[in-house]
């Protein structure tokens, strides 16, 4: 798969700015508590107060890494059609015969068998491949193949979703 920004669904940013709006509130209120004037007095009074700057170095951290996200996102186009990417609808044949279409995403929100998330071991086998392609992954009863058999927007509703 190519370098840079990834795509990413409306839903799946809808909900990385949920999460930062909320990592900021809950940031807020234990930044405020370090930079109180009084002094440290005993050891528990230290450990509480390592312990809140390491919250705020935790969110800080994620905040980073959501602010970074959602900056590729403004400046990544729409899922490629030639290619699986996060975005993509695919339909893929799996081992045993049976068919399945799939979105690659990033984020679940509530539960949805169809989406397959791109950090799944389907969904980094289906990454950067095309139609035609056979990809191997592990399951928890062993490895298994599909075979990519489309791309994008199929005329059949979403199936019973991917094998384990």
């Amino acid at each position: 798969m190519a370098e840079g920004p990834e795509p990413i669904s409306v839903d799946a940013l809808r909900a990385l700015r949920q999460e930062l709006a909320e990592l900021r509130a809950e940031r807020g209120p234990v930044a405020a508590t370090l930079r109180s004037e009084d002094p440290v007095g005993d050891r528990a009074d230290e450990a509480d107060a390592l312990q809140r700057a390491s919250e705020v170095a935790r969110l800080d951290g994620r905040i980073a890494e959501i602010e970074g996200r959602i900056r590729e996102a403004s400046v990544a186009g729409p899922p490629p059609t030639d290619m699986v990417g996060v975005g993509s609808t695919v339909t893929v044949r799996f081992a045993d015969g049976a068919e399945a279409t799939v979105r690659i995403g990033e984020i679940v929100e509530e539960p949805d068998r169809t989406l397959v998330t791109a950090d799944s071991p389907l969904g980094r086998a289906l990454l950067g491949r095309r139609a035609g392609d056979t990809v191997a992954y592990e399951t928890p009863d062993g490895s298994t193949t599909a075979v990519v058999l489309s791309l994008g927007d199929t005329t059949a509703p979403p199936d019973d979703g991917p094998r384990a």
